[in-house]
């Protein structure tokens, strides 16, 4: 199966390679189901085992895309004959491959809304061979949307409101697609606009950029280049000042914008980019002030986090927008969620995992959330509990999408109940740089159905 594709093709997914973005475990057991248990149902949850030591809650993100896969999963001639040329699947199995669709039933939290450890994201239910094949996929687009809207969540919450961040991260994420689909990410988690412009044109995510430092470079005078910029873009220049010396920059910009006025163009903002960010944005504020130029906005970037950012704000600096780019889209201090999808119930038989440390919870199943953030609670899918409300909606049926739940995937309903959120989150959950745990409990029914599905497989 070496070079499959047309040259220049491999190192892109599409709507026709995504079957084949599956680890080669999935496809060997498949085999399996398809030749002993092609009949059976299968319930999987997708959830996150135990949050990161830096993270006190998740926010659930990606499940548009994971639904565009369900609903577009078919292996094209092309890919069915990559397989054969692998020589482990039988002629039945591959070719039962190339006319299978996904017909299942998904369940899921909305985009947008927090999450903590133990707690399914997705409750997928479908034909065995199907539910396990489409496993990988869906916890790379689940886990990695999260781990970003959290991150960007994090950031927002450090800005306090008052200010705002802006996704620069796409030339230290990992790779092109993470790009794009981290700049939606963190657009839910609350960026207020992206440098990405495929993303900004992509998710109608605001595009920001400003100019950098090899344009400044390219002139023997920084005013001159700030002049260029300015004339070629008049309602929305902002300068960076930052190439040679700091407060230079910022005295050529208070001459520029004075220049300038008298053309109708009034400068924007500038950007600072190193040094001592704090202080300089000071130094440069008061110079614009005295100036009169108090219209200019400061943006400050370089390598920023929430921590950084929470302690500008603390201390009052005069940044009115801060750029984060590879904190943000590699969430660098919490770069992978511990991401599982395990099988819950076969053929109404409830399973579950024992190993230790690493115990599952047995049957189909829903989160309640109480309104005071006081507890959530798993229980079983048919429970109700009294002052709660649960979080797992259905998304999908015989492979298709509800018609009337598109908020739980719709970006601008998933924006908007993440700002709630955070809104509404315990100023606990909301620590930075503390640990602090939400409490996540099981319903008396699923602890007796756990107690029951373990004696059983004790017995056997």
């Amino acid at each position: 199966m070496v070079g499959w594709g047309k040259p220049g093709e491999g190192d892109w997914i599409d709507d026709a390679s995504a079957p084949l973005l599956v680890d080669l475990y999935e496809l060997t057991m498949s085999a399996s189901w398809f030749a002993h248990r092609q009949g059976h149902s299968a319930t999987f949850d997708l959830f996150v085992r135990k949050l990161p030591e830096q993270r006190n809650f998740l926010i659930a993100c990606g499940l548009d895309q994971a639904l565009h896969f369900l609903e577009t999963f078919r292996f094209s001639g092309a890919a069915i004959d990559a397989l054969r040329g692998l020589k482990l699947f039988d002629a039945g199995f591959l070719e039962w491959l190339g006319r299978m669709r996904f017909t299942g039933e998904v369940w899921a939290v909305p985009e947008g809304e927090a999450v903590f450890g133990a707690e399914p994201l997705l409750r997928v239910t479908a034909p065995l061979p199907e539910a396990q094949l489409v496993e990988s996929f869906l916890l790379n687009a689940i886990t990695f949307q999260t781990m970003i809207a959290t991150k960007a969540a994090r950031l927002a919450i450090a800005c306090g409101g008052r200010r705002g961040f802006v996704d620069f991260s796409l030339r230290r994420d990992h790779g092109p697609t993470a790009a794009l689909l981290g700049a939606r990410a963190a657009w839910v988690g609350g960026a207020a606009a992206t440098s990405n412009v495929l993303a900004a044109m992509r998710y109608g995510i605001p595009p920001s950029g400003t100019m950098a430092h090899s344009y400044v470079m390219g002139f023997d005078e920084e005013a001159d280049a700030f002049r260029q910029f300015a004339r070629a873009f008049r309602d929305r220049a902002v300068f960076l000042i930052d190439t040679w010396d700091t407060i230079e920059g910022a005295r050529k910009s208070v001459q520029v914008a004075r220049e300038l006025k008298a053309e109708g163009i009034d400068v924007s903002g500038v950007r600072i980019d190193s040094g001592e960010l704090a202080a300089d944005a000071r130094a440069v504020r008061r110079m614009f002030d005295e100036a009169g130029l108090a219209n200019i906005q400061i943006v400050l970037s370089g390598d920023l986090d929430e921590h950084a950012i929470a302690k500008m704000v603390r201390d009052d600096v005069p940044a009115d927008w801060f750029g984060v780019g590879t904190q943000l889209g590699t969430s660098a201090d919490a770069p992978a969620l511990g991401g599982v999808y395990k099988l819950a119930e076969e053929d109404g038989t409830p399973r579950m995992k024992l190993s230790r440390d690493k115990v599952t919870l047995p049957g189909r199943k829903q989160v309640f959330r109480f309104d005071d953030w006081s507890r959530d609670v798993i229980g079983l899918h048919d429970e109700r509990i009294d002052g709660a409300r649960p979080l797992l909606r259905c998304v999908m049926r015989d492979g298709r999408r509800v018609p009337g739940a598109e908020s739980a995937w719709s970006l601008a309903d998933a924006r908007a109940r993440c700002a709630r959120t955070l809104k509404d989150l315990p100023e606990g959950l909301k620590a930075l740089d503390r640990k602090v745990d939400y409490p996540v409990e099981l319903s008396e029914r699923l602890k007796r159905e756990l107690e029951e599905v373990k004696a059983r497989l004790h017995r056997g």
